[in-house]
């Protein structure tokens, strides 16, 4: 499993106008073969930030999700409202039973 985690930093104001898009890549992202998960989040203490969780199958799910139109078009809705900065970490994880007392 593969598991993506992101972080844009941008203003509410360009967030409420990516809505339509962030909607799409979500929704698009999920439909994908071997997508676990893919979800974006806006911090409740920082309104300024979105958070995106991200599961694939493998590596070469995730990169052939680079490629897909639904990604340029979110690429495009950031070019045209750019956020202040990006950051993604990538892992490689195995799920494991949730720990108990």
């Amino acid at each position: 499993m593969i598991v993506v985690n992101a972080v844009i930093e941008t203003t509410a104001e360009k967030i409420a106008n990516m809505t339509d898009a962030i909607a799409e890549m979500e929704t698009a992202s999920r439909l994908e073969a071997g997508c676990h998960d893919y979800t974006f989040s806006v911090e409740i203490n920082n309104p300024d930030v979105i958070r995106i969780t991200e599961k694939w199958e493998s590596m070469a799910v995730l990169m052939d999700h680079f490629g897909q139109p639904h990604m340029a078009a979110f690429q495009a809705a950031m070019a045209a409202h750019p956020p202040k900065s990006v950051t993604a970490a990538f892992y490689e994880a195995k799920e494991v039973a949730m720990p108990t007392r």
